[in-house]
């Protein structure tokens, strides 16, 4: 039988190809036998199992953390203002307004509110404001700002623009504007492009 050039070709290729493996493995391969890479691999594995010894040591003191954080978040998330609607949540602020306007001495009305626009406030609450005019003394509105900012719910007084009224009974007009913290999802979606 007779062999074309192909097949001889082929066959010296191969026994080319196994002369260069057989050289590879007798000079890659020490004498006894072992090499230098699992030794690495050992303290590599040694220095990840200390790491990992100390991060699971660190997991009770974090997770009491987390526990102390949730109950602060939780005992702030209290005072914001709840509703159903944004609407809503402004009456209940228009409300606040009204019970610590009637309690000082004398009475305060409320001549005309007016309600905003919700508005983001961070990334997760909404600042819903209302906006109301009222005539009182200096005294009273002080008094009125300052029951308004310690009320249970997160309000702030975003505005105060003050007018004389009454110069013999010493009054002013004030227009008041006021905002409660609520939860976002009361906050509009915007429609159109944002810039």
């Amino acid at each position: 039988m007779t062999l074309s050039e192909r097949d001889r070709r082929a066959l010296l290729i191969l026994g080319f190809a196994a002369i260069g493996v057989l050289i590879y493995v007798l000079v890659t391969d020490s004498p006894s036998g072992e090499t230098d890479t699992p030794v690495e691999s050992i303290s590599a594995s040694e220095k990840r199992l200390e790491r990992m010894r100390v991060l699971s040591a660190q997991v009770p003191g974090r997770e009491e953390i987390y526990k102390q954080v949730s109950a602060q978040l939780a005992g702030r998330e209290k005072r914001v203002l709840q509703a159903d609607t944004a609407a809503q949540a402004q009456a209940q602020l228009l409300q606040t307004i009204r019970r610590v306007a009637r309690a000082q001495s004398p009475a305060v009305e409320i001549r005309a509110s007016e309600f905003g626009n919700v508005r983001p406030l961070g990334d997760h609450y909404g600042e819903a404001p209302v906006s109301v005019t009222i005539e009182c003394g200096i005294e009273q509105l002080l008094n009125i700002v300052t029951e308004l900012t310690s009320q249970p719910e997160i309000t702030a007084v975003n505005e105060l623009r003050i007018y004389s009224a009454n110069q013999k009974q010493k009054t002013t007009n004030v227009r008041l504007s006021v905002s409660a913290v609520v939860p976002r999802r009361l906050v509009p979606e915007r429609k159109g492009a944002s810039f």
